[in-house]
């Protein structure tokens, strides 16, 4: 079991503060293990969020309404989408009405990628939980925002 006090060395004025130190560290420990869960399919965990929001949309979207769906707002949204069209993982599509406008969707090659990526990156880090802990820690963190 992690302790954050030994992990970094310190001690906290109180509890609060400790908690925000936790949900920090913790959340740099997930984006690192995320990192590394993706790396040997030559996309980030941004890339992956933003071929799975494709894949659940019943039609191509606009770069906007995917930015607006990412689990991590980036402002290189734009950036990973062209790393994923370089990949054609993904493709561009451009309206006859009005050229400013595009809409994006996956290709057979983005879901065959998303096919390939094991499904149990949760489980390696989120494993030491139950159910019922799970659900509330999901319930701490909805509080918190």
């Amino acid at each position: 079991m992690g302790n954050l006090e030994k992990d970094i060395n310190s001690k906290f004025e109180n509890n609060q503060i400790k908690a925000m130190q936790n949900v920090l560290y913790t959340a740099n420990w997930i984006s690192s293990a995320q990192n590394e869960f993706f790396k040997p399919f030559g996309i980030s965990p941004q890339q992956y969020n933003i071929l799975r929001i494709l894949t659940g949309a019943e039609h191509p979207l606009k770069v906007q309404t995917i930015k607006d769906r990412m689990v991590e707002r980036s402002p290189n949204a734009t950036r990973l989408m062209d790393k994923l069209f370089a990949k054609k993982y993904i493709n561009r599509l451009t309206s006859e009405n009005d050229r400013r406008v595009v809409k994006i969707s996956i290709t057979n090659e983005g879901k065959q990628l998303l096919a390939s990526i094991p499904n149990n990156f949760m489980e390696k880090v989120l494993g030491k939980l139950n159910e019922d802990e799970a659900e509330q820690l999901s319930r701490l963190l909805d509080k918190m925002r």
